[in-house]
């Protein structure tokens, strides 16, 4: 790790620019001297510099929302379906949100203080921010005023979704698992019949090679799903179909903000 540190350090002070940085972590990732995992979150590091809130975040029509005159019988089954720990409160529309409802603030009314409940006394205020702020000035703002989520709004001030600091964080560090997560095989690679398999949207270049035996390599992104993005210069969707050289990529698992399952064909 110290090498590590002190090669980043190195390339800092020769001024070198993002393209040669990453050149220069993959060849060190080469010659073992930083190990996959690792090269994965370095890189990572340099895609929140330039990813915006507005490519990750949780859209308004999946946001889960509380209305501020509901009751703690109608708030509890809402938590517990969610699985979420935060949750915007609004009033009439996702347009008029007024704070933020923390689950661990509702255990002091499951018994005998239901009767005392009032919203009113335990939201707490909401963060308000713009959809084009990129994520590496986000995940400071939410380190220095502790917050875990905040409220996007586009140029119009109108909500456009939220997103949590877990989501920043797997930005660079992968699909964060929690108590409420499905763990997946840790094989990105299985194969469903002749010529045909299904791959993991987190399945890395590395790997895509070393199964395939291809040699996709790439400054900008380090997985098949980058490759994907790239190749159609978007988020491609559910159903969708790209070829790519022998290859033909079926996303069959899609949503805003990453494809989770792909099945590729290899074509004869």
């Amino acid at each position: 790790m110290n090498i590590v540190k002190k090669f980043i350090q190195k390339l800092y002070e020769s001024n070198l620019d993002r393209r040669k940085i990453i050149s220069q972590l993959r060849r060190y990732h080469d010659k073992k001297y930083i190990n996959t995992e690792l090269l994965s979150m370095l890189l990572g590091v340099f895609k929140v510099q330039e990813t915006r809130v507005k490519d990750i975040m949780i859209p308004r029509t999946k946001m889960v929302i509380i209305k501020k005159n509901s009751s703690i019988e109608e708030i509890l089954p809402l938590i517990i379906n969610s699985a979420h720990s935060r949750f915007p409160v609004i009033l009439e529309n996702k347009d008029e949100i007024i704070g933020i409802l923390l689950a661990k603030d509702l255990l002091k009314y499951i018994s005998e203080d239901v009767d005392t409940f009032s919203i009113d006394n335990i939201i707490r205020p909401s963060v308000i921010i713009p959809e084009t702020k990129k994520l590496n000035i986000l995940l400071s703002e939410f380190k220095s005023g502790r917050n875990h989520l905040a409220i996007v709004v586009d140029e119009y001030g109108g909500v456009s979704g939220l997103i949590t600091i877990e989501d920043v964080l797997e930005q660079i560090v992968g699909d964060i698992i929690d108590e409420h997560d499905t763990v997946q095989n840790s094989n990105n690679i299985k194969k469903l019949k002749n010529l045909s398999y299904s791959l993991n949207g987190a399945t890395t270049l590395e790997e895509f090679n070393d199964f395939f035996n291809c040699n996709y390599i790439s400054d900008k992104y380090d997985t098949i799903s980058g490759l994907l993005i790239n190749k159609v210069k978007g988020l491609p969707k559910t159903h969708d179909t790209i070829l790519v050289d022998g290859f033909k990529f079926t996303i069959k698992i899609s949503d805003q903000r990453r494809i989770h399952n792909i099945q590729v064909d290899i074509k004869q």
